[in-house]
């Protein structure tokens, strides 16, 4: 009897699963998201484009040619050409990387303000939370599109005669649109922080003396990057839009900045006999918010913690 309890109690080497942390089972999980996965490919393939195409294909972005004025796509020109016969393929390359550059620039702003605020609602409670709150919610209220145009009409002359004109209205743009979306960021954090302080290992840690700054840094922060991650993923495709939105109604870059939401405006008044300007672009922009979204949906089901403990 005892003999058979101490070969029961002792599992063989063979039979031990190895152990798996938590970033290999959520990569393991998103693996098996297939949408996400291919998506990624995608998403992959276009930032690789947009950084090195420029390079193989080597066209001006700028070189007009008047003979070669709306033509269709062709050897020549594998995507077409404009109004002024310059090359689609050339534009929308170089302009990618202005659009793609601003997405997950106003990304990184928006999840900075976001952890930075809702961390401290989340640990200071009582009035400090409160106050925080009434300013998330107070910006939450705000009609976005209209302050964004206010916001870029009347500080981007200022701000590009101080910096210059590209630099300025990339520093405008980035602030704006990263400025107006931070509030669901610092809402998930504040929810993660107000659940995770009361957990055991937290009790734990502040009993072994730890301090704040070490219990937030440390056991808090890590902990409640999850959603944060998701969250990401999503401002980056809605910063995208945003950018190309107003590129589209004549704010954002100058007209010789070939953004994608630019190449759009450029080409309303031909869409009757000049499709593939509009098109392609367009095409761009879809693929990589769709692509982007897809890679949010897997990570939201490879961090949540409940789907993994059923896993």
């Amino acid at each position: 009897m005892a003999g058979s309890t101490l070969a029961s109690a002792t599992a063989s080497p063979a039979t031990q699963r190895p152990r798996v942390g938590p970033w290999q089972e959520a990569w393991r999980r998103f693996r098996k998201h297939r949408l996400a996965v291919v998506s990624g490919v995608v998403l992959l393939a276009l930032i690789l484009a947009v950084a090195i195409g420029p390079l193989l294909w080597a066209m001006p972005i700028d070189e007009i040619d008047f003979t070669a004025r709306l033509q269709q796509p062709s050897w020549a020109h594998p995507l077409g050409t404009d109004d002024l016969g310059q090359d689609l393929l050339a534009r929308i390359l170089y302009g990618g990387r202005i659009s793609l550059a601003v997405g997950f620039a106003a990304m990184a702003v928006a999840i900075l303000v976001g952890v930075l605020v809702g961390s401290v609602a989340g640990m200071a409670g009582g009035a400090m939370d409160a106050a925080l709150m009434w300013l998330t919610d107070l910006f939450l209220s705000l009609p976005q599109l209209p302050l964004l145009l206010l916001i870029i009409y009347l500080f981007r002359d200022t701000l590009t005669g101080l910096v210059g004109l590209e630099v300025g209205v990339f520093i405008l743009i980035v602030a704006v649109i990263g400025g107006f979306r931070w509030m669901q960021v610092a809402r998930l954090v504040r929810a993660q922080f107000l659940s995770l302080r009361e957990k055991e290992f937290v009790e734990a840690a502040r009993a072994l003396g730890a301090s704040r700054t070490r219990l937030v840094m440390r056991h808090i922060l890590p902990n409640a990057l999850g959603p944060v991650i998701v969250a990401a993923s999503i401002d980056v495709a809605a910063a995208i839009i945003a950018e190309s939105t107003l590129s589209f109604l004549g704010l954002g870059f100058p007209p010789d900045v070939p953004t994608w939401g630019r190449l759009l405006f450029d080409a309303k008044d031909n869409l009757d006999f000049a499709p593939h300007w509009a098109m392609f672009p367009g095409v761009a922009i879809f693929l990589t918010v769709l692509s982007i979204n897809y890679i949010g949906d897997g990570l939201r089901d490879a961090l949540d913690p409940r789907r993994i403990i059923s896993a």
